[in-house]
């Protein structure tokens, strides 16, 4: 799980002491959140086997509909929704794309027990999320903060904790290469 370092934390590790996969993650999410800082449309990859996604919310799926469950959601909350912004290929590790989507989380916003088919870097864009993987107690995590999900996980829930403000999760994918769906129902 992700902890802070305290402000005396000497031995920040650098980009280079990470693995590649790591290094490409991180780069990844950091380069998606800093696309978000505009006011710019991002069309969902042509060729991607999922229909053509822009950046408003007019065009985003919510979770019920991406995962295709039916009738298991609490229906007395509200449900998050999952924006793709683009999905590549990645030439130096063949069959596998990475994925960039934005999950947001309406004011108490819950979503349900759900894996996903390949790594997921979790980065927090604004609000606060409560979120617990199976075996794992629940987290909490604020702007800024990120988790991991091992492919194929169980991610027990992930929630907005305000009633009045909204939350945004930056999601980065690596799967394999076929763009297709970012959620298991479990």
């Amino acid at each position: 799980m992700f902890t802070q370092p305290d402000s005396s934390f000497s031995q920040r590790k650098t980009l280079l002491h990470f693995s590649p996969f790591r290094r490409l993650i991180i780069i990844a999410a950091a380069g998606a959140a800093l696309l978000f800082a505009g006011d710019i449309a991002w069309v969902y990859h042509p060729g991607a086997s999922a229909p053509a996604m822009h950046h408003d919310d007019q065009h985003a799926l919510t979770g019920l509909q991406m995962s295709g469950m039916s009738g298991v959601m609490d229906t007395t909350r509200p449900e998050t929704s999952i924006r793709p912004v683009s999905c590549e290929s990645l030439p130096d590790i063949p069959g596998k794309s990475i994925t960039v989507a934005v999950v947001d989380f309406p004011p108490d916003a819950y979503t349900p027990r759900h894996r996903h088919p390949g790594s997921v870097l979790a980065f927090v864009l604004k609000g606060t999320l409560r979120s617990q993987m199976e075996g794992g107690a629940a987290e909490t995590y604020t702007t800024g903060q990120t988790w991991f999900e091992p492919p194929g996980a169980l991610h027990l829930f992930a929630e907005n904790v305000s009633k009045t403000e909204p939350a945004e999760l930056l999601a980065t994918f690596i799967t394999d290469s076929d763009c297709g769906a970012l959620v298991i129902p479990d």
